[in-house]
């Protein structure tokens, strides 16, 4: 029941304030009332007014955090932000997934595995994070990749493609 609620009380926000204009100070304000409901928010969570959070209950924000335009986080498991982290437009961070068994996926219980984003990170535009992932900190990852495993192991990285490796070290 909480989770469903989690998921009205987003809608709601995210209604509410759609037409307000992404200056810093709505933008937190925004962040605000979505970090209600989350188990954990820093300071100064900015969010602007068409992204999607949907099961905040499972979510714990760092400070200093920007989620920007057309962003869609959907949360079955957990999903960990830590502080400074930075999302560009278009990205999609998803902590559960269907199973498949070989010819049926609707039948069966979705997977939950978290998400962790990395201290000082920055997602740029259209990337794509999937449950059991990890974006190591201080870590930049390239418009369009997809990001679907624990790169845990290097830090100051640029990753990238499809799925996401690590390209060069910063």
């Amino acid at each position: 029941m909480k989770h469903k609620l989690g998921i009205f009380y987003s809608f709601l926000v995210r209604t509410l304030l759609f037409f307000l204009p992404d200056m810093p100070l709505i933008m937190r304000f925004r962040g605000w009332l979505y970090s209600l409901m989350m188990k954990q928010c820093g300071r100064n969570f900015q969010v602007a007014h068409s992204a999607i959070l949907n099961g905040l209950d499972d979510f714990v924000v760092g400070q200093n955090v920007y989620i920007a335009n057309f962003c869609n986080f959907i949360s079955n498991g957990e999903i960990i932000i830590e502080d400074d982290v930075l999302f560009g437009p278009l990205v999609v961070v998803s902590s559960g997934n269907h199973q498949f068994n070989g010819h049926d996926y609707k039948t069966l219980p979705s997977e939950r595995k978290d998400v962790k984003i990395g201290c000082g990170s920055w997602v740029a535009a259209n990337v794509t994070i999937v449950g059991g992932s990890i974006v190591p900190r201080h870590s930049v990852v390239a418009a369009n990749s997809c990001v679907t495993k624990r790169m845990e192991q290097d830090e100051n990285c640029l990753y990238g493609g499809v799925p996401a490796k690590k390209i060069i070290q910063l």
